[in-house]
């Protein structure tokens, strides 16, 4: 298989389930840990991140579909969404570029209002697909999320737009907006936010 990324814990690699696109995530056996921890803790991080993505998905974020799950090799076969991560394109003269910061702040805020958290949410994690906007990675992720895991989240893509991104900086006030609208209790997770930013500050 064609390996498309690798990381510190595991590796992505291009394939085909049932005649549809597809990648493997496939995480990697650590030499340095005990063979039966390192199986239990791969496999338990391979189940985790599947159901994220499913339970994602219910709660209307757009995701890859998860096709399938093989415990033997602690890895997840999933649609190959197709698209710019959104990294790459986030600048001034992208299209309809205020409407794509709610759209994120909402696909966020769909999140938390279902307990969930991304655990790294940065624009290395979203694919601008033909369908909308696509969070990949859920690795880090939480479910059911505490109020510290949604700040967490919020603190994340803020420091994105002001540093990676921070000739946009001035529109993540209208990604806060879309979060706001789409989440009920977003003043809580956006007061922690703020509590992990001045944490930061004085540390």
């Amino acid at each position: 298989m064609l390996t498309l990324e690798r990381g510190a814990e595991a590796v992505v690699s291009a394939a085909e389930f049932l005649g549809r696109e597809a990648v493997v995530k496939a995480r990697c056996p650590k030499t340095y840990r005990d063979p039966q921890l390192d199986l239990t803790l791969r496999l338990a991080r391979t189940r985790k991140e599947a159901r994220l993505l499913r339970e994602a998905r219910r709660a209307g974020v757009r995701t890859p579909y998860v096709y399938d799950i093989d415990l033997r090799e602690a890895s997840i076969t999933m649609e190959r969404v197709r698209g710019p991560r959104l990294r790459d394109v986030l600048s001034p003269g992208l299209d309809s570029l205020e409407r794509l910061c709610e759209a994120v702040g909402e696909a966020l805020a769909d999140l938390h209002s279902a307990g969930i958290s991304h655990g790294d949410l940065t624009t290395s994690n979203m694919i601008l697909a033909d369908d909308g906007l696509c969070l990949i990675d859920f690795s880090l992720g939480s479910m059911p999320a505490s109020d510290e895991d949604k700040g967490v989240d919020l603190h994340l893509l803020r420091r994105a737009f002001m540093s990676a991104h921070s000739d946009v900086s001035g529109l993540f006030d209208a990604l806060i907006g879309g979060y706001k609208r789409n989440n009920p209790d977003a003043q809580t997770a956006l007061a922690k936010a703020e509590d992990i930013q001045r944490r930061g500050r004085y540390t």
